[in-house]
Formats: C-alpha cells, structure tokens, sequence
C-alpha cells in the first residue's frame, strides 16, 4: 500500500507510517476500553459492601446481639452511632422502638408509653433502642428484652461543655445569658438558674442523660454511687476521644461484622477537617473554634468543677475503657483500628462526592439528606457519588442519613399510613426544632396524644414524689417542672 501511494505521489513514506501507526494505537485504545469498561461493570455488580472486606478480622463463634439498648447522651458523637444502629437494624429487617415525635419524652425521665407501637410489658418484640431520652431503667426494662445489650458513649466534660454552648446557645438560659463560655465559666452561677427550662444543657449533662440529679452538690460518695449504678446496667461504655477504639470494642461486644460499626461523623460542626468522611482518627466534631467557646486552662478548670459528677464519670469510665483494650490486647487494637479506618476511606471514595469532604447543608442538592440546623455553627453532611449502582446507591444513603430523616424512614417501614395523612412541610419543620433541643411544640403533641408540661388543663403535671430510675424524687426545683412564661413547653 505504502508502495502504490509514493508511485502515486500522494505525500512522503514517513507521513504515511506514521498515519498507520496512529491507527494502530487508536484501535489498542478502543480495545482496551472496552475491556476495562467490561471490568468496571462487573465490580460493581458486586458492590463493595459485598466484598470479604465487609466482615472484618473473624469474631470466632458469637452470634450478632440483636437486642440493644443504646442510651443517646448529647455532644458526644452519638448521632454517628445511632446511624450504625439504624443501618444495622433496617438490613435485618429488625423492630425498632421509636419516639412518637423524635425524642423519648426527653427531658422527662423514659416512660414505656412514649414508644410508638408499645402494647404492654414486652408484649411486642422490640430489638432496638437508641433515641435521645432521659434513661429510667424499670420503664426501659418494659420494653426491651432481659438479654438486652446496653451500652453508651461518654465525653470529657470540657469539650461535651464547648460543644454544648455552641449548640445550646439559644436554648438553654444558662447559655442564653452569657456573652462567651469564659465568661460563663468564670462565674456560672451567676448565669445559672436550675429551675428555668433547658439549662439542664448547662450543667452535668452526662449524669441527667443517665437519669440521675445533675443538681446535686458534689460528694465522693455520691459520684461513686452514680458510677456504681451504671456499671451495673450497661455492659460498655464507649469513649468519643478515642471513636476509633470505641468501635473496635463495640463490634467485639456485639458480635458485628466491621462495616456495621464503619462510619462517617454525622452532625459535626464545621471547622478545618482533615481525614476522610469528616474522621481522622477520633471523632472530628470533637472541640469548637468559633470564638465563643474559647476558653483558658483556668476556665477549663473551672468547667470541670462546675461538672464535677461529669468529671468523676469521666475520668472513672476512661480508665475501665482502657483496662478493657488492655485486655483486648494494643497490638490488636492497632491493628483493627487501622482496618477499620482503610475501610472507612475506601467507603468514602466510593460513596461520597469531593473524596468525602464534608459539606455545608446548603450545598447539599438533595434537600432529604441536608442536616437540621441549630445553634451558633453549621451542621455539615455530605453528597453522595454520582453514577452509582443501586445497592451501593442504597447502602451509602444509609451511611450519610441524617438522623432524624433516618427516624422517619424507619417509622414509615414500621407504620404505613396513607399518603393523605403524611405531615405536611411546616409541620415537620416544627417538629425539627424539637429533635435539635428546641420546644415540643404542641402541635406535635395533638399528633402524638402527649400533652405538654405545665400543669391545668392545657398541661401534665409531674406530680412531686415521682421517681428516677435510681430512687430519688423528682422535686419542683428539677427542671421537668416549670412555671411562669415558660409554661407549657419543654425541651
């Protein structure tokens, strides 16, 4: 050819070969092409969530607990856990016991009636429970089976108090008062009221989550009453600082395979993030920049006495968190979390849009995945890869749901209703403030047949005597009891 084309004097030899030789590279490519796209359609056929990886280091012969009770403290991390339980559960088709608005009558000690679907001491089975509530142990004991796995997750009271102010600002009047956190550090009784409505946000938040008096002035007696009475209702206690760790521990101790207790931080506030799906190595959301929550080493001081029941928990629950990895074994440990952390960014990159860099809500283009907002920072979430197959599609939304559209797919699986009857907008917009520590609103109460507190027709009443979980009264100065222009409404 090359021959016919110089007798034709169409142009030089050398033009010619190297036509041909472009030719040639352009077919090697379009082969090769095909070949890879062939090889790319078949690995996600499999999906990466059905890959050996998925299961992790073996856990020998345990069987997986499917009962488990997860007590939601605040600013601790725990809306990256409940989306564990959450996935965990609607894979397995599992029975969850829901609010019937969003929290579990928090700030009001648990009572089994706030659980949707409730028909009587363990008359319905129900596998897990983990929203935010105000732990009482007999009513708790109603609803979940004996063999249940309890466990919860702790922070230093420093950091939990950063976070708090933050978050909390608007809400509780402790908060609201106070121009900084130094400044309320300095001087916290001069901003803090125990009787007012929210300010429980305010002080010893571990110990009120636990159903036990934050009021209370500090003993050692005391302290190691409430660290007692813990220690003999849940079986872990996990410890936000050391996330990583945590998940390692909470997957031995339920007998879960690893992408089960793989995640990336939900609800974290915005600040420098380093690591991929918002970790890098702990839980990022952990210590606020804004300049509000600045405070010196004098104040952090401060703030560990103002919360010294929170304090002594702390410090007694970290040291039981490290003798158990001990036990466990470091060199393991290591091991497995390094596991665990390749598998949380090999997740990332397939799922998250950006590599797995977390995002600010507004930019987030599908609205039913943007994160509630409160307090004085953003709430970042993320986007998910485009041009993913179905089941893995499915398996990423689960990873990155926040936490109260996540409750409300999970009831609309429990309790069909009609289309007609679903909220409409603004309601569930109301209905948002009250799962982010705002008010209940009544509007959610007519829903629910809860009737607010306060007392007189419009209001219950929690009648003086009542009891927590641990004995004590609940007395008028508790703030489950209110009066004055607050009335009517709780947090």
């Amino acid at each position: 050819m090359l021959r016919w084309l110089v007798r034709g004097r169409v142009g030089p030899v050398w033009m010619w070969k190297a036509l041909l030789l472009f030719v040639a590279i352009g077919f090697a490519g379009q082969l090769l092409g095909v070949i890879f796209n062939k090889s790319s359609v078949q690995t996600a056929g499999r999906s990466i969530f059905t890959s050996p990886d998925a299961q992790g280091p073996s856990l020998g012969s345990c069987q997986p607990h499917t009962h488990i009770m997860f007590l939601k403290t605040h600013k601790t991390a725990s809306s990256t856990v409940l989306n564990m339980l959450s996935r965990f559960g609607e894979e397995r088709d599992l029975h969850f016991a829901l609010p019937l608005g969003y929290q579990l009558g928090y700030p009001l000690p648990f009572n089994a009636h706030r659980v949707k679907g409730y028909r009587g001491p363990r008359a319905v089975e129900f596998h897990i429970m983990g929203n935010h509530m105000r732990f009482n142990k007999p009513e708790v004991e109603k609803v979940m089976p004996a063999d249940t796995f309890y466990f919860s997750i702790i922070r230093n009271p420093v950091a939990l108090a950063e976070s708090s102010f933050a978050y909390y600002k608007e809400v509780a009047p402790a908060f609201r008062k106070a121009k900084t956190l130094g400044d309320f550090a300095d001087d916290p009784k001069k901003y803090y009221d125990p009787r007012l409505r929210n300010n429980h946000y305010a002080r010893n938040l571990l110990l009120f989550d636990f159903g036990m008096d934050h009021n209370a002035n500090f003993s050692a007696t005391l302290a190691q009453r409430a660290e007692e009475m813990i220690r003999q209702t849940f079986r872990l206690i996990l410890v936000s600082e050391y996330f990583d760790q945590s998940m390692i521990l909470l997957r031995h101790g339920l007998c879960w395979p690893l992408d089960a207790v793989v995640s990336f931080s939900l609800n974290a506030r915005q600040q420098k993030l380093s690591g991929i799906g918002g970790m890098n190595g702990g839980w990022v959301g952990k210590v606020a920049t804004a300049t509000l929550t600045n405070v010196t080493e004098e104040q952090r001081e401060k703030l560990r006495q103002w919360n010294a029941l929170d304090w002594h928990l702390y410090k007694s629950f970290n040291r039981t968190f490290w003798e158990e990895i001990n036990r466990f074994g470091l060199a393991q440990m290591e091991e497995e979390v390094a596991l665990l952390r390749m598998r949380r960014e090999e997740l990332a990159q397939v799922c998250l849009r950006d590599g797995g860099k977390p995002v600010e809500a507004h930019r987030i283009r599908d609205r039913n995945i943007r994160p509630y907002q409160s307090g004085l920072v953003k709430i970042l979430g993320y986007e998910l890869q485009p041009g993913l197959d179905n089941a893995t599609r499915t398996a990423c939304l689960r990873m990155i749901r926040p936490e109260i559209q996540y409750k409300d797919v999970l009831d609309a699986k429990q309790f069909p209703r009609p289309v007609a009857a679903q909220a409409q907008p603004e309601a569930q917009n109301q209905v948002l403030a009250v799962a982010a520590g705002g008010s209940l609103l009544r509007q959610d109460s007519s829903r629910t047949g809860e009737r607010p507190v306060g007392g007189g027709a419009a209001g219950r009443t929690v009648e003086e005597g009542e009891r927590d979980w641990d004995g004590n009264r609940l007395m008028r100065r508790n703030q489950t009891l209110i009066g004055g222009q607050d009335k009517g409404r709780l947090s």
